[in-house]
């Protein structure tokens, strides 16, 4: 977060004619800090699942995504169906990331998790990207497990929605406010102590003399 903050600080900004040197340079900072907020959040998540002795946390930058899961999702009708078919592992049509990657040892499942900020809307053509990639990554994900030396009973792809603005409908969109039961693990005031310091920093930064 300190680099962030120094990245922030350090930008460049265009001076718009009616708003001035000082609200320009702020409306900049926080538009940037808007976009960098997100992988914030997933990494206080991220490091605060580490602390649980039941779960092993990875991400995982290059997730394979098949042309047979590519063929499924254009074809099926049924999102359920989808969600039931178990394809292989390895065959790349393209690749994603999947921010968070979970197996819950005592459950034996795996869970893959992207995480948004969730305060804002998405347009139909980006919730359509977002639906089709986490529906090919769960046709793919036990597939992968396995390939990993993993043998999960269950596995589930999820969105967590931070701020609880869900573009996508539940089970797929988690709600910050449910993370604590989802996981049963507490997490949220880890992820809001890590919140809090960020404010600060920012505030601290805007307020500051350019």
């Amino acid at each position: 977060m300190d680099d962030t903050i120094d990245r922030l600080g350090a930008a460049r900004f265009r001076e718009d004619p009616i708003a001035g040197r000082k609200y320009s340079r702020a409306t900049s900072i926080i538009s940037s800090a808007y976009k960098r907020h997100g992988a914030i959040l997933q990494r206080a998540l991220l490091e605060r699942l580490k602390d649980c002795a039941r779960l092993r946390v990875w991400t995982e930058d290059d997730f394979k995504l098949s042309h047979d899961s590519l063929r499924q999702v254009r074809i099926a009708e049924r999102l359920d169906y989808l969600l039931q078919t178990q394809l292989p592992y390895g065959d790349r049509e393209r690749s994603v990331r999947v921010d968070i990657l979970v197996f819950d040892e005592a459950r034996c499942s795996l869970n893959a998790y992207n995480v948004k900020r969730g305060n804002g809307s998405y347009d139909g053509g980006k919730r359509r990207i977002i639906h089709e990639e986490l529906v090919r990554t769960q046709m793919l994900l036990s597939d992968y497990g396995r390939g990993l030396g993993l043998v999960p009973e269950t596995n589930q792809t999820h969105i967590i929605f931070y701020y609880g603005l869900l573009s996508l409908p539940p089970p797929l969109a988690i709600s910050g406010d449910d993370l604590d039961e989802h996981f049963q693990f507490p997490v949220r005031e880890a992820i809001e102590f890590v919140n809090a310091y960020f404010v600060a920093r920012l505030s601290a930064l805007i307020e500051q003399e350019d």
